[in-house]
């Protein structure tokens, strides 16, 4: 992890900008962001030893180290603890697990008029009910989003005020954190490689080392028998475990809402005409 440590710190320090820290921008500057001198005073480090952080020669370095360079770094809370993991120092790493366990499956039955599906580290799905595989398609199960988002594939979600966008940058960082933070990070980390290798757009992104979780986000459905309807999409982290659920609703007595009910009803029939 020390070549992922160094890229990330690289990276931050390359977009923070010197007027946010209260420096003068004057005078060349090889990046945007800040010098390695100026973050190394910020942090109480010497330059010296930033610059082995930064090239991946440094042995691991302490969290009293990484919690002064996070803050010079103007770090987020994900990317702190992301900072923290890529030097061995997050907790409860060894427990996380993808395992489908009976409590996930009884809450999956217990929604069944509800889309959800279930996806594992690498936003492979992994599990669907019913209803998801009405309104999102036969082939929802074993579907890879990053794959399909990156090196495309159908998808009944339209790219409507941006949301590919948003996707494309909320699978990069989350594949990031898996990287730490999962059992299965060398699997994992095949699948960046793939990634890294076939998109520019995903090589791209990467090298941005941003770190982040998922949240509330609206996605707009274009059904091929029930036509386009909206619904709200939450991600829930399974504790101790490396799989989300992806859950689906839509406000109750619109026409989205009616939408779901009629897809309950007919779940993936196919009409004539």
């Amino acid at each position: 992890m020390d070549d992922d440590l160094g890229a990330c710190l690289r990276a931050w320090r390359d977009r923070l900008p010197p007027d946010e820290i209260g420096l003068r921008a004057g005078g060349r500057r090889r990046a945007p962001g800040l010098r390695r001198q100026e973050v190394a005073e910020l942090a109480g480090l010497s330059v010296e030893y930033l610059a082995r952080l930064e090239q991946g020669r440094a042995a691991r370095p302490s969290a009293a180290v990484l919690g002064p360079l996070a803050r010079a770094l103007r770090l987020s809370d994900a990317e702190r603890d992301h900072l923290l993991a890529l030097a061995g120092h997050a907790p409860g790493s060894s427990r996380v697990s993808p395992h489908m366990t009976p409590g996930i499956m009884r809450i999956l039955d217990r929604l069944d008029g509800t889309p959800v599906h279930v996806s594992d580290d690498r936003y492979t799905v992994v599990h669907a009910n019913r209803l998801a595989i009405a309104v999102l398609g036969d082939d929802l199960v074993g579907t890879n989003y990053a794959r399909t988002m990156f090196l495309g594939g159908g998808l009944r979600i339209r790219d409507d005020d941006g949301h590919h966008d948003d996707f494309r940058t909320r699978i990069v960082a989350e594949l990031r954190r898996s990287l730490t933070t999962s059992p299965r990070s060398a699997a994992v980390r095949e699948l960046v490689d793939e990634l890294l290798d076939a998109s520019p757009d995903f090589a791209e992104r990467w090298a941005r080392a941003e770190v982040g979780g998922t949240g509330s986000r609206r996605k707009v459905v274009d059904h091929p028998e029930v036509g386009r309807f909206t619904v709200d999409c939450d991600v829930l982290h399974v504790e101790d475990s490396s799989l989300k659920l992806i859950v689906y609703t839509a406000q109750h007595g619109t026409p989205d809402a009616d939408a779901l009910a009629l897809l309950s009803t007919i779940g993936s029939q196919r009409f004539s005409g």
